[in-house]
């Protein structure tokens, strides 16, 4: 199993990303449930754009983050830190996206909230289940494709 297998089956099981953007005179940080496309690499989720952060992030705008449990005890530590882009989904691609989601986390369907992607560039897994500080890490180079 390669590294981005590894932290895909792990993104699948959790549910709530935290992220922040910023422009140069500001930055926020906020958390939602998501749905993770293993295909796309990316997250889905539902925000509205007159919140805070979605002023700062606009149509798209470059994101960092993390998902992680919370665990009582440092050996069982796991959770991903990431580098990518959020956009704003819109037609055909919005609706396929809200559609997967919405299977995940039903009541999101009397949600009216738009659709954004979160486009994972650079992933870091810190697995410390499988010895201290364990980490794995995977990015997507220029073309599209990963490196391990």
């Amino acid at each position: 199993m390669d590294n981005l297998e590894k932290i895909s089956l792990w993104l699948a099981k959790q549910h709530v990303v935290s992220w922040c953007v910023a422009t140069p005179e500001e930055m926020w940080c906020a958390n939602a449930f998501y749905y993770y496309d293993p295909q796309r690499v990316a997250f889905w989720l539902l925000s509205d754009t007159h919140t805070r952060h979605g002023r700062l992030t606009g149509s798209a705008a470059r994101v960092a983050g993390t998902v992680n449990g919370q665990p009582k005890t440092v050996a069982l530590i796991r959770g991903v830190q990431f580098a990518g882009q959020i956009r704003l989904l819109e037609g055909a691609e919005s609706d396929a996206a809200r559609s997967q989601y919405c299977r995940r986390f039903p009541v999101a369907r009397a949600m009216s909230a738009p659709v954004w992607e979160i486009r994972l560039d650079e992933l870091k897994f810190t697995d410390n289940t499988l010895g201290f500080g364990k980490k794995f890490y995977w990015a997507r180079d220029p073309s599209g494709t990963e490196q391990a």
